[in-house]
């Protein structure tokens, strides 16, 4: 479904409930939003802007609580938004609408929730090789540091612990969407960086980290969550990720949960760090997926910590990240 049918397939949905006059006016303020919406209810009319997109996720938050103070009044409409992602939107009081007829509006005199249209499912497209489990390791090196993408293909694959095989379909991929660019027969450049790394992160955390999952956990002991930063991690193996990470690099977060990258085995885990298994534990533990790590700190690289702050989604991990980035990242990309 493109962005045309998302906003008449949810105004079409949102008509169904007899109360409300929906149309879309299709004229974007400075032509950074994608139109205007009316819609009417009890002869009252109010024309919001709005921002489209098929599927929602947490690193679209920050930019669209900007637009909500720039663009007041403000909309995201999308063809599905996850339940959590919904609740984040209300907790910053961003409108929304889905293309379901689902709709969260508070505005001066005029309140509307509806939440009861089962969502429509999101047909999945064919994959592009650079995202997918594989591809993203790659593309992880090459956000890292761009200058891989002119290393030989055998260079990349034991760096990525990918098969030689899967590195040319990897280039097309990125080549097929404009984040790779020849310079002569046998030298590329990155492009779009940035997009780049927003689509990275999406896709990461709906195809790999899944994947890399080890399991959830809580100590024996609850006072050591406490005092986490005392915790002698197996060097070169295990590492702070997500909050922990974010604390590190900015001294400006309290963890909640707590995230672990290692390569140690799940036994080795358990014992070394006085660990047991708990679905409702804080603290998380993912696989090792990359290979050089950086000297003298026990934190995965900024990089990363600043995805999974931004898949967090909520204001304290979102401004965390932002610090990260502007700090470490920011002169890349």
């Amino acid at each position: 479904m493109n962005n045309q049918g998302i906003v008449q397939y949810a105004l079409a949905n949102l008509k169904k409930t007899g109360e409300i006059e929906a149309k879309w006016l299709d004229n974007a303020p400075d032509k950074v939003l994608d139109g205007t919406i009316a819609l009417t209810l009890s002869d009252r009319t109010i024309k919001l802007n709005i921002e489209i997109k098929k599927e929602l996720r947490n690193i679209h938050l920050p930019k669209l609580e900007a637009f909500a103070k720039e663009y007041y009044p403000f909309m995201i409409v999308a063809q599905s938004i996850f339940p959590k992602i919904k609740q984040e939107l209300r907790n910053r009081n961003i409108a929304y609408l889905e293309a379901n007829g689902n709709i969260y509006l508070n505005q001066k005199e005029t309140f509307l929730w509806l939440d009861a249209n089962e969502p429509i499912t999101i047909k999945q497209k064919i994959t592009n090789r650079a995202f997918t489990k594989t591809g993203l390791k790659v593309v992880y090196q090459f956000l890292l540091d761009d200058t891989w993408v002119n290393n030989t293909y055998r260079e990349i694959a034991e760096r990525t612990d990918t098969g030689i095989g899967n590195i040319t379909n990897i280039f097309n991929g990125l080549k097929d969407e404009g984040f790779l660019l020849p310079l002569t027969k046998d030298t590329y450049i990155m492009e779009n960086k940035k997009k780049l790394l927003e689509k990275w992160i999406m896709a990461y955390e709906k195809k790999l980290k899944p994947n890399l999952a080890i399991g959830t956990f809580r100590f024996v002991d609850n006072d050591t969550f406490f005092n986490w930063k005392d915790l002698k991690l197996k060097q070169g193996q295990t590492f702070w990720g997500g909050e922990p990470a974010g604390d590190i690099y900015t001294n400006y977060l309290r963890p909640e949960e707590l995230t672990l990258y290692t390569t140690e085995p799940r036994n080795e885990l358990m014992k070394n760090y006085r660990l047991v298994p708990d679905e409702g534990g804080n603290i998380k533990i993912y696989e090792k997926f990359w290979k050089v790590d950086i000297e003298g700190t026990n934190a995965v690289h900024p990089l990363l910590a600043y995805a999974d702050l931004m898949m967090q989604g909520d204001r304290r991990c979102t401004e965390t990240a932002q610090k990260i980035y502007n700090e470490y990242l920011q002169n890349k990309f």
